[in-house]
């Protein structure tokens, strides 16, 4: 029996986006040992882990927060135990990584035992003699530096949090060049060739239709759907082996040049081989976003963990950059209809692993003036994922509306 593990309502709140198959626990169950799962357990496990046996009401968040002192932690925990699919779905007796055995201080002499990972310290405030420890009762806070107190939101932002959610990087997608090359595709589905062919004549049930082909069952694919692929032994295929479902999409152009810089490609699911003959394989959906269709590319799956980082605050309007960005980073594309984006909208920019932007690094966002004035500073935006020449980042504040166009300054 899964064991459910809501994201957004708890470990995310505050950071909206929805997370794929909240609702829907995978179908497919297995016994491993004594127990039943979804997943493959490792056979073997490191000497020097921390281990935890799943047991019923545990969820990530609830294990981040006992092992490590922080529930927000819960994607290193993640992390390390990628055999997880899906974050939200943990089965007793399932074993989690949690930590690293350390050795007891005795035996190492002054070292002292440390369970969860480090943080980079904050320098120490100044507090005055005078100050210090008056007027302070027990189960008081954290005392008065410099005559103010620290109160909740101040420790909030001292601690890293996640910057997004697992749809925000498995659900989006990248942009790439006009003409990407995959190694394989979906060619067929298990709702195929499942409607009488009415007229003998002229085969009306291999048309295309608004919402795909007329001889399937079903269209959108989900969670547990069959799937048939176009390659198999031959192609390097192998029971087990996770890819992303991708579709191509629009192509791409440069919001100040105008200029095609690549073609957008959408993230529409995973899907995990059963079986495997000599030229085709057999598989199933195992994540969906908007629905897994067959024509599909894949792509081997590569987990990305959700970076964290202390939340930033948002730069204020009278505070604007002195630096010239007229060559500055920009908001290159945003996989949505809409026109003016805001806070937890996923967006692109134009600057990658080439250019060293890194997960976690934080941007402000800057309106260019028509009129000659300085930069506005709008909002603020965290990378999530990098590719070459563009990265997935989230829109973390925003002041007033974001447009693809606005600049954007390294914090």
């Amino acid at each position: 029996m899964a064991l459910r593990h809501r994201l957004c309502a708890l470990a995310l709140a505050g950071l909206a986006g929805a997370t794929f198959a909240a609702d829907t626990p995978p179908t497919k169950l297995h016994l491993v040992g004594d127990h039943w799962t979804a997943w493959n357990p490792p056979a073997s496990l490191p000497p020097d882990a921390k281990i935890h046996i799943v047991q019923k009401g545990d969820t990530l968040w609830a294990l981040s927060a006992h092992y490590l002192g922080n529930p927000y932690l819960w994607p290193q925990i993640w992390e390390k135990n990628q055999y997880v699919l899906d974050a939200h779905w943990i089965y007793p007796g399932d074993p989690l990584i949690v930590g690293i055995e350390v050795a007891p201080a005795e035996s190492v002499g002054a070292t002292t035992e440390i369970t969860s990972p480090p943080v980079a310290a904050e320098p120490a405030p100044q507090v005055s003699d005078a100050g210090a420890g008056e007027g302070r009762g027990e189960g008081e806070g954290e005392g008065d530096l410099a005559g103010g107190r620290v109160d909740a939101q101040t420790a909030r932002r001292n601690t890293p949090v996640p910057l997004g959610s697992e749809s925000d990087i498995y659900c989006t997608g990248y942009i790439g060049d006009l003409d990407e090359e995959f190694g394989g595709a979906i060619i067929g589905s298990e709702f195929e060739d499942l409607t009488p062919r009415l007229n003998v004549v002229q085969d009306w049930a291999a048309a295309e239709g608004l919402f795909g082909r007329m001889d399937a069952l079903k269209y959108e694919l989900t969670l547990g759907d069959v799937v048939y692929l176009d390659g198999g032994r031959s192609a390097g295929l192998s029971v087990g082996q996770l890819f992303t479902a991708i579709e191509p999409r629009a192509k791409v152009r440069h919001p100040v040049s105008g200029d095609v810089v690549g073609r957008f490609y959408a993230y529409t699911g995973r899907i995990r081989v059963l079986t495997v003959q000599e030229e085709r394989a057999i598989a199933e959906v195992v994540q969906t976003c908007a629905g897994v269709h067959v024509g599909a590319r894949l792509r081997p799956f590569q987990p990305e963990p959700i970076p964290l980082a202390r939340p930033p605050v948002q730069r204020p309007v009278n505070d604007p950059t002195t630096a010239d960005l007229g060559a500055a980073p920009v908001i290159l594309h945003a996989n949505s209809s809409l026109f003016t984006l805001g806070q937890d909208h996923v967006v692109f920019i134009d600057r990658g692993e080439s250019d060293d932007v890194l997960p976690g690094d934080l941007f402000t966002i800057y309106r260019i003036s028509l009129k000659g004035q300085l930069p506005i500073p709008v909002g603020e935006l965290a990378v999530l994922s990098v590719h070459s020449h563009s990265a997935v980042a989230k829109i973390l504040e925003s002041r007033y509306p974001v447009y693809v166009g606005d600049r954007l300054e390294r914090r």
